[in-house]
């Protein structure tokens, strides 16, 4: 993957017996933050859709998650919308 310009994500092990390094707590921290903003969106979206999508062929599939998706998309433009009329 590093060959294709993917960087690694993943938190790393604290040495046994030793202080983590700093910059290794700085990169967990930063991978914490994004996955934690992910990890919301995609538990939202299991919660509507259920556990996977159970249908016959990739078009179907493809057609449950986008609704999902515009269903989810328009949840948050009226939450943000009846959050500016009251106030």
């Amino acid at each position: 993957m590093e060959k294709q310009g993917f960087v690694p994500k993943v938190h790393r092990k604290k040495p046994h017996f030793k202080p983590m390094p700093r910059h290794i707590q700085w990169a967990d921290a930063g991978h914490s933050t994004i996955r934690s903003r992910v990890e919301h969106v995609f538990a939202d979206r299991k919660s509507q859709t259920g556990v996977s999508v159970w249908t016959v062929g990739i078009t179907r599939a493809n057609l449950r998650v986008g609704l999902a998706n515009i269903v989810y998309n328009m949840r948050g433009f009226l939450f943000l919308e009846g959050s500016s009329a009251a106030a």
